[in-house]
């Protein structure tokens, strides 16, 4: 709007191209902005895409460290169950030829064997057993319960413990046939895990989770179970046939205090001990704490565990899709391979329930949660993305900012050049007619020859004080300007003022009125650089003093709040004034107002700037107030010079 304004004061003539020149900046600089604000927005969305991406990948690799360390501690506790299952080596063909003494002997040598450095390919955790059993399930007319007694080493009847009842009724059910007795740990009413098809092949079910040699495992017990083809006067036995069962029971003690206790150690374990609270839960109806790292931790914690994992049984991703069909050749079972009865390395478990009761393993990080740590990496992320975005946010302000002084600086600098020219052109052209005139002989009389000299005086003046202030300008851009510093006389720099300036108040016929207080101390500053600054000061009021053609000098003593005190020099005009959104550019370099500008005042912009370099060099200020219409009032402030020897004298 201000900018309209001027432009209403400007001829017609000159409208059309500054208006032109209004709207190309206008487009520029709108085109520029639209697109740093299109390319910040571009970067913030690539970055957050960034952000998000490094903290998904950070959640995976932390994820996969954990899970790699959950299997690899499934594995050893698998380990510690199979250890016994393959001592008791029940072959391909599910102990078809092999006798109760044979598994006595197996179990006696494995109970008793020598140290794992003497034998290597032999583990051995006999603590781990509490006993093993034969069910002879086809002992007619009632089945018989076999103890095999590793400390008498014999085998020996013994009656059915109260524990075991529920699991011996299961397999005397499913003791029919071997492909019963494979799917033995089902649920009833669930596909079951082998389905002999009419051509007499027998493939997976939709649930199949068959071991590597049909172990089965009962949670409750706990204990391992598997069928035997036993054979009795050179039966031909195949899988058609009825099966006993070898059953294991497990010592829960041992799990709870060795086992699980060393295997979360080892896993879980850092410098200060467990990282994680473990945990192993059985969960359903007969929900219980088998193993806790920590007082208190269990099934409560489900909600806020880190990391869960079903033990026993197939995995989610084994339920129909990791089973391979297995092809069984009556009547005998030489055909059938080691991994026939393939499944997943996890036990099949019985199920005496609609709804699983299946252990779990727990775990929860003792420091922050993993959400927590992800949601830190996150946030970390962010606010370093931020960061970045917000420096490059920072450095197209700087870069749009400088770009903008440049151009002002390059716009003022066109300016100056424009006055300069005008200004130098004008005093250079009276003194080439004075010339001229002379030597022609217009003006042959004495009083026509002093006037033409005074003339030529008067415009060669103005062409030194355009020069002076030019150079003034440069070495204080370069830094290379110097001052000798002396306490001054008031009085002394107020006449040398008069003195230098009195032909262009002559010449604008000009009135100066002085305001002096009596007494005033010495200043302390550079002669020579305080009058040039009072005569710019002047010569800017005589200048722009309007019709009034008055300029008010005053100087007073002022008292500082750190006992200072200071003599205030006052240049006063009643002229135009200046507008306040214009009183912080009045001592930029090269500025002039545009009502200036428009009233055709001569002026090249450089004197405010260097009055205010010069009292500052000096420790002192400049400033000013005004009011539009009213005049402008411009006062030079110098501290007071300290005292010396001889102003004591």
């Amino acid at each position: 709007m201000k900018s309209l304004r001027l432009l209403e004061k400007i001829p017609i003539d000159l409208k059309i191209p500054v208006l032109r020149r209004l709207r190309t900046t206008l487009a520029f600089w709108s085109v520029i902005l639209t697109a740093m604000a299109g390319l910040l927005t571009a970067v913030a969305i690539l970055q957050y895409r960034w952000t998000t991406e490094a903290a998904n990948a950070e959640e995976v690799r932390i994820g996969a460290q954990l899970d790699s360390l959950m299997m690899k501690w499934h594995r050893d506790l698998y380990g510690e169950f199979s250890a016994i299952c393959v001592a008791m080596q029940v072959g391909p063909d599910s102990g078809a030829r092999d006798t109760w003494n044979d598994y006595l002997e197996r179990y006696v040598e494995w109970n008793y064997a020598l140290p794992h450095e003497l034998l290597p390919n032999v583990y051995r955790n006999p603590d781990l057993v509490n006993e093993i059993y034969i069910w002879e399930t086809n002992l007619q007319p009632h089945p018989q319960l076999l103890l095999l007694n590793v400390d008498r080493k014999k085998i020996q009847p013994t009656s059915v413990p109260p524990e075991l009842g529920p699991l011996l009724d299961r397999l005397e059910k499913n003791s029919g046939t071997l492909s019963m007795a494979l799917s033995a740990w089902q649920f009833p009413g669930r596909p079951s895990g082998l389905q002999v098809q009419s051509n007499g092949a027998a493939e997976a079910g939709p649930s199949v989770s068959n071991t590597t040699t049909g172990w089965q495992f009962d949670e409750n017990i706990p204990a391992l179970v598997h069928p035997i083809l036993h054979h009795e006067g050179g039966k031909v036995l195949n899988s058609q046939s009825p099966v006993d069962w070898i059953v294991i029971t497990l010592d829960l003690s041992v799990l709870k205090k060795r086992i699980l206790p060393e295997l979360s150690t080892r896993y879980f374990g850092g410098l200060d001990g467990l990282d994680y609270r473990v945990g192993v839960i059985a969960t359903g109806s007969k929900a219980r704490t088998i193993y806790s790292s920590d007082a208190g931790f269990g099934i409560q914690d489900f909600p806020s565990a880190d990391s869960l994992m079903s033990i026993f049984g197939p995995t989610p991703e084994a339920q129909g899709t990791n089973s391979r069909p297995l092809t069984i050749t009556p009547p005998g079972l030489r055909g059938m391979e080691w991994h026939s009865f393939l499944g997943p390395l996890w036990f099949p478990v019985f199920e005496y329930a609609s709804q699983p009761d299946p252990w779990v393993l727990l775990l929860q990080r003792r420091a922050d949660p993993l959400q927590v740590v992800i949601s830190r990496v996150r946030r970390k992320n962010l606010t370093l993305s931020a960061l970045v975005l917000l420096l490059l946010v920072a450095s197209m302000a700087v870069l749009t900012v400088s770009g903008l002084s440049a151009q002002k600086f390059a716009k003022l600098q066109m300016n100056f050049v424009a006055s300069i020219s005008h200004e130098l052109r004008t005093p250079l052209t009276v003194i080439y007619s004075a010339g001229e005139n002379i030597k022609d002989g217009v003006v042959t009389e004495r009083p026509g020859l002093q006037r033409y000299g005074g003339l030529i005086m008067t415009q060669t003046r103005i062409l030194i004080n355009d020069v002076d202030r030019i150079l003034q300008f440069t070495s204080a851009r370069s830094g290379r300007d110097r001052y000798n510093f002396r306490p001054l006389q008031v009085a002394d720099i107020l006449q040398r003022v008069r003195d230098d300036t009195v032909g262009n108040i002559l010449e604008e016929s000009v009135v100066i009125e002085e305001s002096i207080e009596p007494g005033l101390p010495r200043v302390s500053g550079d002669f020579m650089a305080v009058c040039s600054c009072l005569e710019n000061l002047i010569s800017n009021a005589a200048k722009y003093g309007g019709a009034d053609r008055r300029v008010h000098i005053r100087a007073s003593l002022q008292n500082k709040e750190n006992h200072q005190q200071a003599v205030l020099i006052s240049v006063e005009d009643q002229g135009m004034g200046i507008k306040a959104s214009e009183l912080k550019q009045v001592f930029e370099p090269f500025f002039r107002s545009p009502a200036a500008i428009e009233a055709q005042i001569h002026g090249t912009g450089l004197g405010l700037s260097l009055a205010k370099h010069l009292a500052e060099a000096m420790g002192g200020t400049l400033s000013v107030s005004s009011e539009l219409g009213v005049g402008s009032i411009f006062t030079l402030s110098l501290m007071v010079a300290q005292p010396t020897v001889d102003d004591n004298v």
